[in-house]
C-alpha cells in the first residue's frame, strides 16, 4: 500500500505498508517508533505487556508530543489500562487503532504541523 503526503509537513514521513511493516524515507521498519525528529526500529513487547518504559524514546523528545499514535498491528487492540493512566499523568494522550490506520493518521497529522509521535507494532 502507497501512502500520498498529504500536504507540506517536517521530518520522517511514512511513504507506504511494505509487507509487515513500514517505508520511512530509505527504511523498511516492521516495527516502528517516529517523532517529526526521527525514525528508528521498534521491538516492541507484547501488547498486553506493553509500559511507558517502551514509550521512553518518544517521551524524549522537547517538548513533550501532544499525544502519541499507537497502532496495535493488524487489528485495533486495547493497550493496557496502566499505560494511558501513566501517559496521561504526564498530560500526554494515547489514540490506538490498527497500524495501518495510524501510519495513514501519522502523515495526515504532521502535514497539519501537530507535534505527536507514533509507536507502530509490525502487521501480523
Amino acid at each position: 500500500m502507497r501512502i500520498d503526503k498529504a500536504g507540506p509537513s517536517e521530518g520522517p514521513l511514512i511513504a507506504a505498508i511494505v509487507g509487515r511493516g513500514f517505508k520511512v524515507d530509505d527504511g523498511v521498519y516492521e516495527g516502528l517508533t517516529i517523532t517529526p525528529l526521527r525514525a528508528d526500529a521498534w521491538s516492541p513487547p507484547p501488547l498486553a505487556e506493553l509500559g511507558i518504559e517502551a514509550l521512553a524514546p518518544l517521551l524524549a523528545i522537547d517538548p513533550a508530543p501532544e499525544f502519541i499514535l499507537l497502532g496495535t498491528g493488524s487489528s485495533m487492540r486495547r493497550p493496557p489500562r496502566a499505560l494511558i493512566e501513566a501517559l496521561d499523568a504526564r498530560g500526554i494522550g494515547l489514540e490506538f487503532m490498527d497500524s495501518r490506520a495510524a501510519a495513514r493518521a501519522w502523515g495526515v497529522l504532521r502535514a497539519e504541523l501537530r507535534w505527536i509521535a507514533a509507536a507502530l507494532y509490525p502487521l501480523d
